[in-house]
């Protein structure tokens, strides 16, 4: 198969698999510029309440294919940094599965993702040092507001990988999990991502991420959702609520989510 993005919707997880096995799912230019529109259509289905970024088999993503890169390389950079921009600016939450290889553009997916879970064994890298490469502020700023100054200048000016532990001990990965446990651990997290508030998640994400000013916007939203009456109701009952806030059309209120797989491209849901 052709180098691509495969991708599913399930049980209102998106599941997007990084698909170059030949190159250790290394992201090509046709990769990097399919990548915004792809994550634009996920974030407007209001089944989709979670998404799962992921690589095929054993590797995440080693990076940019650097084939061509003298020819091109302003263009793959920019390709890149939009990539990675529109999936740190993706409104629902998301979680990068790593196993294997983290390096390079693949650490900058990674970063722009809001949680990482790694398998033991799986290896991290900021490489651009290697390769004479600038990275844009905004992706460094990323980098450095994950594991601080000194780990974010470590791996930008040496390239060196890093194993899971230090990952871990860095803020890099919110968890590592022993091999063939990730799978499992995924599917559980998003379960339990997919059932909570996605109003109180979308704020919140909005918060973290630095925007200010939207705190009258949030208030409406919460006063027009219906969530807040459902959640302390359900608590009151003893129930799961059943939150129906998706964000279609500037929030309106909707199904809490997909139950059936659809536009499958080729891939299983996860876990795979």
């Amino acid at each position: 198969m052709e180098p691509k993005l495969l991708h599913t919707v399930a049980d209102s997880v998106a599941t997007v698999v990084i698909h170059h096995p030949a190159r250790r799912n290394a992201m090509t230019a046709a990769m990097w510029r399919a990548l915004p529109p792809l994550l634009e259509r996920l974030a407007a289905d209001p089944g989709v309440r979670v998404l799962v970024l992921t690589g095929e088999g054993g590797t995440f993503c080693a990076g940019a294919d650097i084939t061509g890169l003298l020819d091109a390389a302003d263009e793959a950079r920019e390709l890149a940094v939009a990539a990675e921009e529109a999936l740190a600016a993706f409104p629902k939450p998301t979680l990068a599965a790593i196993r294997g290889y983290c390096v390079g553009g693949g650490a900058q997916l990674a970063a722009a993702c809001d949680l990482r879970f790694a398998e033991e064994g799986a290896l991290f890298g900021v490489t651009p040092a290697k390769l004479g490469i600038v990275y844009r502020a905004s992706s460094t700023r990323r980098l450095v507001a994950l594991v601080g100054p000194a780990t974010a200048k470590y791996l930008l000016f040496s390239g060196e990988l890093i194993d899971s532990a230090r990952a871990l001990r860095t803020g890099l990965v919110d968890e590592v999990l022993p091999e063939g446990d990730l799978g499992k651990r995924v599917a559980e997290f998003t379960r339990i991502l997919a059932a909570r508030s996605l109003l109180t998640q979308a704020a919140a994400k909005e918060f973290a991420n630095g925007r200010t000013d939207r705190d009258e916007h949030w208030e409406a939203q919460a006063r027009g959702s219906g969530d807040r009456i459902e959640g302390v109701t359900a608590f009151l009952e003893r129930r799961t609520p059943d939150f129906g806030w998706t964000g279609a059309q500037g929030g309106s209120q909707g199904s809490p989510g997909c139950r059936d797989a659809r536009d499958s491209s080729q891939v299983p849901p996860w876990p795979q």
